[in-house]
């Protein structure tokens, strides 16, 4: 859908305000203006979700708005099939059966199988029938029972133990490759002369150069897309593909760019919320990516964040989104269009990858892997069969 954006009039900006008004962050009124009272809600309501921050209404902060009308109790919530019940509502019910140490697996909105099961598990525990399904009876257990953790920590638990327990090697792992835009998207576009790129076609080459190195590492990868696709593939479509191949990790490529030159550095980005419940091990893969791509390249280092974009939510694997420096920086441009610098990157994300899988109490300083050194571990096994 086009973004709807300042000065636009019309039902769907009426729909818009209307969602705003009952979040509290616009006051009531019959204009059908998008001005500029709406861009800063719009904007408020971004950061509270958090969304990417423009004042625009596009796709995403369209259905994140869709979902916010609901709020928990308002409606009976159940897994419905073909089409599951997806809402700020079931979201505030699997952050609160998380916080009460049950598994409804990742906090997305989506009333899927496991909340389905974390409910009946819930109901079965405080006497109600369990049918999995969130009513009023259950509502008011919910509420009488309150919070027993916060943070979501059992979740923090399930997800380290399921990757200590599946091992540290590399080979046979499924890694998805995510390089952004594409197609009619190109992403941020440099000005034109001897240095222009286009992000799309930067993070295309970073993509295929991470390809070939975790190959030869002996894991399985799978890009999202190719060099020249027609079309620019959806985030959604690019999660279900991530999904529908098990994925063990998912990698989103990416370059920043700000109307300010000065602007620089590079920055990861993990699923989490604005109430503190994150996916831990994606969590902890953008530590590992951002420390390692700053102490291999020199790039600033511009922190991680929990992001609740749908690139980073419906994703069912560790998932990350890395912004590997801005192509509108003068400096971070020379030096993403140099090739040996584009392989430093590579490797240290391949470094990154690699240090997800091993425990905690064996990790290993920052810099130190060397990446040449897994290709030879691979090689080794070959020979020996």
């Amino acid at each position: 859908m086009r973004p709807i954006r300042p000065g636009d009039r019309g039902p769907a900006v009426t729909e818009i305000r209307t969602v705003l008004t009952g979040l509290d962050l616009l006051p009531p009124s019959t204009a059908d203006e998008f001005d500029l009272a709406t861009e800063r809600a719009v904007r408020a309501f971004q950061q509270s979700r958090g969304l990417s921050v423009d004042g625009r209404v596009g796709a995403e902060t369209w259905r994140a708005l869709d979902a916010a009308r609901w709020r928990l109790g308002a409606r009976t919530l159940y897994h419905a099939v073909p089409e599951p019940l997806a809402g700020e509502d079931v979201r505030s019910l699997q952050e609160r059966l998380l916080e009460m140490g049950y598994d409804t697996g990742r906090a997305d909105a989506i009333y899927g199988v496991r909340t389905s099961r974390a409910v009946a598990q819930f109901q079965r525990e405080v006497g109600l029938k369990p049918d999995g399904s969130c009513g009023p009876y259950t509502m008011g257990a919910l509420r009488r029972l309150g919070r027993k953790v916060v943070g979501g920590r059992p979740q923090w638990l399930r997800e380290s133990d399921a990757i200590r327990q599946s091992g540290p090697a590399l080979v046979g792992r499924t890694v998805v490759i995510d390089p952004g835009h594409g197609g009619t998207d190109p992403g941020v576009v440099v000005p034109d002369g001897p240095l222009r790129w286009t992000e799309a076609d930067l993070v295309h080459d970073l993509a295929s150069r991470l390809e070939g190195r975790l190959a030869a590492a002996g894991v399985r990868v799978q890009l999202t897309r190719g060099p020249t696709p027609e079309t620019c593939l959806p985030d959604v479509d690019r999660v279900e593909l991530a999904n529908s191949l098990g994925a063990d990790v998912f990698i989103s490529l990416h370059t920043d760019g700000h109307a300010n030159p000065a602007a620089d550095g590079v920055a990861t980005y993990h699923y989490g919320t604005d109430n503190g419940v994150t996916s831990a091990t994606g969590e902890r893969l953008a530590g590992l990516v951002q420390r390692e791509i700053v102490a291999r390249t020199g790039l600033r280092d511009c922190r991680t964040h929990a992001k609740a974009w749908d690139l980073l939510r419906l994703t069912r694997m560790p998932a990350v989104r890395v912004e590997v420096g801005y192509l509108t920086s003068p400096a971070d441009r020379a030096r993403l269009v140099d090739p040996r610098f584009r392989d430093r990157v590579v490797e240290a994300i391949v470094a990154a990858v690699q240090r997800m899988f091993f425990p905690v109490e064996r990790d290993v300083p920052t810099g130190s892997i060397d990446v040449s050194e897994l290709r030879a571990v691979v090689a080794a096994g070959a020979v020996v069969d």
